[in-house]
């Protein structure tokens, strides 16, 4: 079953740490394809052309997936960048979430077991800092109400995490709600319980994400 909501990256974000004296940049962004992914890799290896590497992984889906992932390591040895780096955010709690490090090498060989940790570190220190946000399905509902039903379905909205979008006054008052795809049954069960089964619903369109194709903004 599809996770209705869950955690991801607010925003783009970027921070750096250094380990023996190698720069390990670290970009963070909500990608909700595996195109978006990869879109934003390709605009970090533009943007740090001269990099002695460009690692990176991804998660599309709830916090912890598998089954939409990718990973590499840019040419350092097999194992040490970008499978430490998908671990680390399939433990992060946060999903549909791409991760770029960018290394600069500083002249001091770190060792297999060093760029492990090296690269775990990078990634570990952005997501302490990462601000998140949540990510909802949303479905909207028009309905036709009576005058006398307003004032008790306005009150009830809140409950259910709906929003009043539009409200048009004719014989009837028409409304036109937006709220997480998970509570509409809920919603229509006490609105046709409140109604007495007067108020008819249309048929259920297909959710909305509440956030569209992530679109990473220039650092």
């Amino acid at each position: 079953m599809t996770q209705p909501r869950y955690p991801i990256p607010a925003e783009p974000f970027r921070c750096e740490i250094e380990v023996k004296h190698s720069r390990f940049i670290t970009t963070i962004a909500a990608t909700d394809s595996t195109e978006a992914a990869l879109t934003l890799i390709s605009r970090i290896k533009q943007e740090f052309p001269t990099a002695s590497h460009n690692c990176w992984a991804y998660l599309i889906g709830p916090p912890g997936s598998t089954d939409r992932i990718g990973l590499s390591d840019d040419g350092e040895p097999h194992g040490v960048a970008g499978k430490p780096m998908l671990t680390t955010i399939q433990h992060g709690g946060i999903g549909d979430i791409t991760v770029v490090v960018t290394r600069y090498f500083g002249g001091t060989k770190l060792g297999k077991g060093g760029m492990v940790k090296a690269y775990t570190e990078a990634v570990k220190t952005a997501l302490e800092q990462l601000k998140v946000t949540e990510k909802i399905d949303w479905s909207e509902l028009s309905i036709e109400v009576g005058y006398q039903l307003l004032d008790s379905i306005e009150r009830l909205l809140p409950e259910f995490e709906a929003e009043l979008l539009e409200k048009q006054f004719a014989e009837q008052i028409a409304l036109n709600l937006r709220l997480p795809a998970e509570n509409l049954a809920a919603l229509q069960t006490r609105l046709t319980d409140l109604s007495s089964g007067q108020i008819e619903f249309p048929e259920p369109g297909s959710p909305q994400s509440s956030r569209d194709a992530q679109e990473v903004d220039d650092f």
